[in-house]
């Protein structure tokens, strides 16, 4: 599963050629952020989970 801070891959690449993406916002909605050029998009969370392929990296949640 996914959380907040996560490096994810869609199933489509970014314009820019990258296909990395960190999620900055969870909730109804999700955002997600370009690590190539920091292009930032919001999705609904039913939308987000039909387009990820998968999740690259889990985020450090020390904090919790």
């Amino acid at each position: 599963m996914y959380d907040f801070g996560d490096l994810v891959e869609m199933k489509k690449p970014h314009p820019c050629g990258v296909n990395r993406w960190q999620i900055i916002r969870m909730g109804a909605d999700i955002k997600i952020k370009c690590t190539g050029c920091g292009h930032i998009v919001m999705l609904s969370r039913r939308e987000f989970e039909k387009k990820l392929k998968r999740v690259l990296e889990k985020a450090d949640n020390a904090d919790n």
